[in-house]
Formats: C-alpha cells, structure tokens, sequence
C-alpha cells in the first residue's frame, strides 16, 4: 500500500519506519526542501539519534507527493494542522484515507486536530493517538494505541495498516474523547513537570494527574465523548506516560520552568515544539467557552501567558474552596 506521512518529526518519522516495518511504500513529506534533502542525505532524524532511516522511503518536501497514496497521516505540530491539510488538499485521492497524529486543540476555533483536517480536504478523518513516544515506537518497544472514528470501517483499515507484533492498535468510536485526552495530557504533563522542577514528591504528581484526568472528563463529556475513553489509553494510558517520562518534552519543559526558568528560557532549552504550551491557551479558551471549570488548566495558563510565580499558582489550588471528590457524591439528602 503507498502511504504518505506529511510532517518529518520525531513522531511523524517514526511512523514513517513503522509502516515501512510494515512493508508499505512510504513517503515522508518534511514541511522543507532543505529537511528532506538532509534526511534523504543522512539518513538520520536528529529528534531520533543513532537511528538509520530506511534508504527506500522516499523523502521529499512536495505535497502533490500524496496524489497516488491510498493513506495519508497528518502529523506536523499542532499549531500548523491547518497550513499542511490546505497544502495537500488539491492533491488528494478521492478515496483517500486520511489520519491524523497530531495533538492539540486550535486556539482561535477550539477545533480538534481532526476536525481542522476534515473541514480543509471534506474527508472523513481517523484519529491515531495513545502513549506512544516516538523514541520508543522507532525503537520497535511494545507499545499500544487506538484508531478511533465515526466509521468503523475507516477504522479497521487504519488498525489493519499500522497493526504488528510490537505495536498494537485498538479501534474506538469516539474521536471527540481521544483528542481531548490527547491535548490535555500535555497540558497536565507540563505541569508535572513544573512540580519535579519545584523538588515536590509522588504524591503531589498522584494528585495533579488524577485531578488533571478529572478536568479532561468534565470537558470531554460536556463536548459529547464518553467517560469510558478517559480510563483507557487515550486518557489515564497517555497521560501516566507523558507526566512520567523524560521522552516528553512538555514534562522536561516543565521542570526547567519549576526551576526557575522562564517560559521563553524553557522552550529554547528543550529544542523542540512543547504542545502543552500551545494546548493550554487552546483548552483554557475552549473551557471559558462552553463554562467547564478547569483550575489546574487555568493555573497553568496563568504561569505560562501572565508570569504568575508558579509557587502562587499551586498555593492557589490547593486552596481552593471544599468540595467532594465525586461531583455527584451518591449521598442522600439528610433534614436536620
């Protein structure tokens, strides 16, 4: 099967070597000329040191280079989603199938990544999302994901395509709940980070994470999904990954900024593209939007947009008014 992966990533790479795993035909579409001669010279994805890159995918920088590809993934950083759908749009299959890798959540419409690639190329969009680092998923480490999309065919033929004895993928039916998982781990992984960098324990990251996923439910079921996507790999599966490991980038971004380092300081140190930045304006957006309350997203935003001390911000949470754990606590009224 000829497949095009569009963004020449760490993660959009290592798909690119795990669908050629796969024995597909691979195209890897960097957002350059000049990216994609040096891969094609190379060999090698700095985002991926002392990987050999296959010699026969082709590397290229063209998006007409999609034209003859029966699947199409979409993974460039969130914040281009939109320019690269509009870029290969003109030159898509009508029978495309087309996939989208990218988390996030674009700050001016609230939209899903998803959602942006649907309105661009009027395809039907299979959501491909999970704790996958790309360090270990071009490494060959087990890792699991899930192809989630309105239509089960479309589905099964992405779980069908990427599907091997190391990396195993489920299929779902709720796009909505995948990528607000997806967007929202990064958010909480940065502030994780934030608390290592601060020298607090396990149990304050216990409770950021649990209380971080419960943010992500209320918006989530506001927005339609169902609460089981949030207990399963998208959700509690992504987010153990992502506030744990130093593979992420938003968690090591985190820790710098929990140091002492101001945000601008931060991103330059970790070299990269930190999603939570860009999804935690996004998500703080969405949730005044629609009225879903989401302290620790706010909080975040405070430290990453208004300099608010990080020190301030977390006092500020743990302080907020009483409340039960269970917003429907299952009590019965008792008259006094």
């Amino acid at each position: 099967m000829q497949i095009a992966v569009v963004g020449s990533g760490g993660w959009g790479t290592a798909i690119a070597m795990l669908l050629h795993e796969n024995r597909h035909e691979i195209t890897l579409i960097s957002y350059s000329k000049e990216e994609s001669e040096r891969l094609a010279s190379t060999l090698e994805n700095p985002y991926l040191p002392g990987l050999a890159l296959p010699e026969d995918i082709c590397y290229t920088a063209d998006p007409a280079a999609v034209a003859e590809c029966t699947v199409v993934v979409v993974v460039p950083p969130s914040f281009a989603i939109r320019s690269t759908a509009e870029k290969i749009a003109p030159y898509l299959r009508q029978d495309v199938v087309m996939v989208s890798a990218t988390k996030g959540i674009e700050p001016e419409t609230g939209k899903r990544m998803s959602e942006i690639v649907a309105e661009v190329t009027g395809k039907k969009v299979v959501v491909l999302s999970g704790p996958s680092h790309a360090e270990e998923v071009s490494r060959g480490v087990p890792t699991g994901v899930v192809a989630a999309c309105s239509d089960r065919l479309l589905a099964e033929i992405v779980q069908e395509v990427f599907m091997n004895d190391h990396f195993r993928v489920y299929t779902a039916s709720d796009p909505v709940g995948v990528e607000l998982g997806a967007a929202m781990k990064n958010v909480i992984a940065l502030c994780a980070g934030v608390c290592d960098g601060l020298g607090y324990g396990d149990n304050t990251k216990a409770l950021l994470m649990t209380r971080g996923l419960t943010e992500v439910a209320r918006l989530g079921m506001r927005l339609g999904s169902r609460t089981e996507t949030f207990a399963g790999l998208t959700g509690i599966g992504d987010l153990i990954v992502t506030c744990t490991s130093m593979h992420s980038r938003n968690r090591r971004a985190g820790i710098l900024i929990g140091q002492g380092k101001t945000v601008d300081e931060a991103m330059k140190e970790v070299g990269a593209v930190v999603e939570g930045y860009y999804a935690t304006q996004a998500v703080k957006l969405l949730a005044d939007r629609i009225g879903v309350e989401m302290p620790i997203t706010q909080a975040a935003y405070r430290v990453l947009y208004e300099d608010a001390p990080v020190g301030s911000a977390l006092t500020g949470l743990m302080t907020r008014k009483k409340g039960c754990e269970i917003e429907d606590a299952g009590w019965s009224k008792v008259v006094r």
